[in-house]
């Protein structure tokens, strides 16, 4: 039987003060690929932003790669991020340094010092989304799609269990698009647990997987003729 990396207990999510979703209820196994949809500002971000530990958790019970988010410190978060990795739809590389750089900055960041083995991480982590070849480069010579796929590769220098991403294909054309997602789908196959936001219908129909939906301050599962 799947672990379960991700448990929620009639969870209730604010944001500043106001109520955003309510009576959350899930379990995620290890190896699930998980797509969450709903309207601008129906939850999907800040239900994110509590797994990941920006938002606290002040109601309900939750449980992450065996963090307790109800209980989680302030000290405690870089420890979960090393768990967990996290793909934004803006990229968020640095843009003063090249493609080796913004991956040495995350690596010495999270206690890395071995040289050679930072070396052979990156080369590791780029190769498995393509982009071996792009070391030298800086952000603003790569295309959106290069760019998000070197934010894949930054997400899994940490070895994470889990890959939480938010709309990582909302910057990108429908052709590049396509090709992050395969790239997320590949991660999964090899037994990463994904959870991904999207406004994009048109990739669930191409690449079907669990359902969720955010609306009326709930988050249920839909099956996906009907999203």
């Amino acid at each position: 039987m799947s672990q379960t990396v991700l448990s929620l207990k009639e969870v209730t999510i604010y944001q500043e003060g106001k109520k955003i979703l309510s009576h959350v209820n899930l379990d995620v196994k290890h190896g699930e690929f998980i797509y969450i949809i709903g309207k601008t500002g129906s939850g999907k971000s800040s239900f994110m932003k509590t797994l990941y530990g920006d938002l606290p958790l002040t109601e309900g019970e939750g449980q992450i790669v065996e963090f307790d988010l109800a209980t989680l410190k302030e000290r405690d978060i870089p420890y979960l991020r090393r768990k967990i990795g996290i793909v934004f739809q803006d990229f968020k590389l640095l843009p003063d340094r090249s493609v080796k750089d913004n991956m040495l900055f995350v690596l010495k960041a999270t206690g890395w010092v071995d040289k050679e083995g930072m070396e052979r991480k990156i080369d590791e982590v780029l190769d498995k989304v393509g982009m071996m070849n792009f070391l030298t480069k800086m952000p603003h010579q790569l295309s959106g799609g290069e760019q998000q796929r070197i934010a894949i590769a930054r997400a899994l220098l940490n070895d994470p269990e889990f890959i939480l991403a938010d709309e990582p294909t909302g910057n990108l054309d429908p052709q590049t698009s396509s090709e992050v997602l395969e790239v997320l789908k590949k991660i999964n196959a090899n037994g990463k647990t994904v959870i991904m936001v999207t406004h994009d219908y048109a990739l669930l129909l191409k690449f079907p997987s669990k359902t969720l939906k955010c609306e009326d301050e709930r988050i249920f599962e839909v099956v996906q003729r009907s999203v």
